[in-house]
């Protein structure tokens, strides 16, 4: 979808809002499941997500991508959500499952394992620290638009990226020395 065609989301052709929920649904869903560690927190913020584009698609000033932008609205309404006193006290933690496939059970399952294992490690980081990383590696975005999605300096964000992989290595170095036989 061009940015052109975002535009004319203010008109509300249904198909094209249909089109955006398509292209962008599920990185908008797991973005806010990164944020969260809650499914149900996951489904509804994306709900929001694409309610408030449909309500404010007029917002949108084309200085970043649309998914730059709807990450970024993502990444705001994960925070009311978790900021809320109810939240905070029914918060519940699931695994993040790895999609990937393999030749043999036994190597997917190992593969699983190892990629839950790396992720309920980076559930542990800091917020500021996990939502750099997310943003990072799993939706491969740049600095600055890292920076502008959190609204911080585009040096912020290198340093929050290099305190987050330093903290992941230290967590994983960690697990390996305490699960290593005597």
């Amino acid at each position: 979808m061009s940015e052109d065609s975002l535009k004319y989301l203010a008109e509300m052709d249904p198909f094209t809002l249909d089109e955006l929920m398509t292209q962008h649904g599920q990185e908008v869903w797991n973005f806010a499941y990164f944020l969260t560690k809650n499914r149900s927190m996951a489904d509804d913020i994306t709900q929001d997500v694409f309610l408030q584009v449909y309500r404010h698609v007029t917002s949108f000033r084309g200085e970043a991508s649309i998914k730059t932008w709807l990450l970024k609205i993502t990444r705001n309404i994960s925070h009311n959500y978790r900021n809320t006193a109810f939240i905070r006290k029914v918060l519940l933690v699931d695994v993040a499952v790895s999609k990937e496939y393999s030749r043999s059970a036994e190597q997917a399952f190992l593969e699983k394992e190892t990629a839950n294992h790396v992720w309920r490690q980076v559930f542990n980081l800091p917020v500021k620290f996990r939502e750099v990383l997310v943003l990072h590696a799993k939706y491969e975005l740049s600095m600055s638009d890292i920076a502008h999605i959190l609204k911080i300096p585009e040096g912020t964000v290198k340093s929050r990226l290099f305190g987050a992989r330093k903290k992941m290595s230290a967590l994983l170095k960690e697990e390996r020395i305490i699960n290593e036989p005597i």
